[in-house]
Order: C-alpha cells, then structure tokens, then sequence
C-alpha cells in the first residue's frame, strides 16, 4: 500500500475517480465527502442532519477508490483533507468555512437554493 497521496496512483485511476465525482456532485444538491474517522466530518454532518437537508455522505475510507477520489478532489479543489462539501454543484470548503457560512446566516439560502431544504416560512 502506497501514502494517500504517492504517485503510485495511476493518471487513469485519478481521472475515473474524478468522473465519478463529478457524477456524484452534478447529481445530489449536497455532497460531503467524508471518513468515518474524521472528528471535523461529524460537525458538517450533524448540522445538515439538525438543517434537515438532504445531502449524500461517501465515506473514502469505506470506498475502494476512496483514496483516488481524494486524490481527483485535491486536484479539482485544491482542497486535500475532509469533510470536503459541495452545494448545488459547487465546491463549499470544509468543516471551517461550512460552519462560517451558517453562522453567517448563508448557509441556509444556499441549501435553499440547491433544493436541499424544503422552503419554510420563516419567522423571527
């Protein structure tokens, strides 16, 4: 077995990963892609939970191209580690920028937006 991130992974392996990715990002209006070990993951995950948004979780480390994912996911996002959130076909951030957003009260029109929550009167 190869470090996550050694070129032992081969150009095609990277690139069916990717396209799986993608698949699974232009398909769900929330994607966090995850490992069940990750004690930043369960932040992002219980708070779409709490939201009530529908979201697909992959968990990489039960994947078995779970670490060529993670490879094509550093080279389309640039972002190496997870929980690595996509909304509405985009690229979020991780755990950090996740709970930023809500705090900032952007998380929910955007999860709104993506068709992940029900649309709710709101009254505050």
């Amino acid at each position: 077995m190869g470090s996550l991130f050694s070129s032992a992974h081969k150009r095609e392996d990277i690139e069916m990963a990717l396209a799986k990715a993608k698949q699974i990002v232009s398909s769900n209006p929330v994607v966090v892609f995850s490992k069940t070990y990750c004690g930043y993951c369960p932040r992002v995950k219980n708070l779409l939970s709490q939201l009530q948004a529908t979201h697909k979780v992959i968990e990489l480390d039960e994947e078995a191209d779970g670490d060529e994912i993670q490879a094509a996911l550093h080279e389309w996002t640039g972002q190496r580690t997870v929980p690595n959130v996509f909304i509405n076909g985009k690229h979020i951030g991780g755990s950090d920028v996740v709970m930023a957003k809500h705090q900032q009260g952007q998380l929910v029109p955007l999860l709104t937006e993506a068709g992940a929550l029900q649309k709710q009167s709101m009254q505050s």
